[in-house]
């Protein structure tokens, strides 16, 4: 459902968008009345505005409706999406671990032992000159 919210909200923003920079300017009707500029144009020389202004006023709508949706939406979830709360279910998870079985520690402590001990130990940690 809210990825079908989402997709709206962006095609209606998009829309918006595109009708808001078709729209002729206010100060264009000025220059076509003296004869400078198109009067004549597809939805004739006043019915572009209010074409125009009346699907930019639905987009707008369709568009707000989505952003109410989607902030509704996303105040009703009922998982937890915080940090905090994802420490403490990982937390909860790790003490109901069980321990380690006989074997599972006998095969660790020989899998330690395989590893190798460094022949000089006198210079760890040290900085070389």
């Amino acid at each position: 459902m809210e990825s079908i919210v989402w997709s709206i909200h962006v095609i209606a923003a998009v829309v918006m968008v595109v009708m808001v920079l078709l729209q002729q300017g206010k100060g264009a009707d000025m220059g076509a009345a003296f004869g400078s500029g198109s009067a004549g144009s597809v939805f004739g020389a006043s019915g572009s505005a209010n074409f125009m202004s009346r699907t930019t006023a639905l987009i707008a709508t369709v568009f707000f409706c989505t952003s109410l949706g989607l902030t509704y939406i996303s105040t009703n979830r009922t998982e937890d999406a915080g940090v905090m709360g994802r420490m403490g279910e990982l937390i909860e998870s790790s003490e109901t671990q069980s321990t380690l079985t006989e074997a599972e520690s006998e095969e660790a402590e020989e899998l330690v032992s395989e590893i190798p001990e460094p022949e000089d130990s006198s210079n760890a940690g040290r900085i070389p000159d």
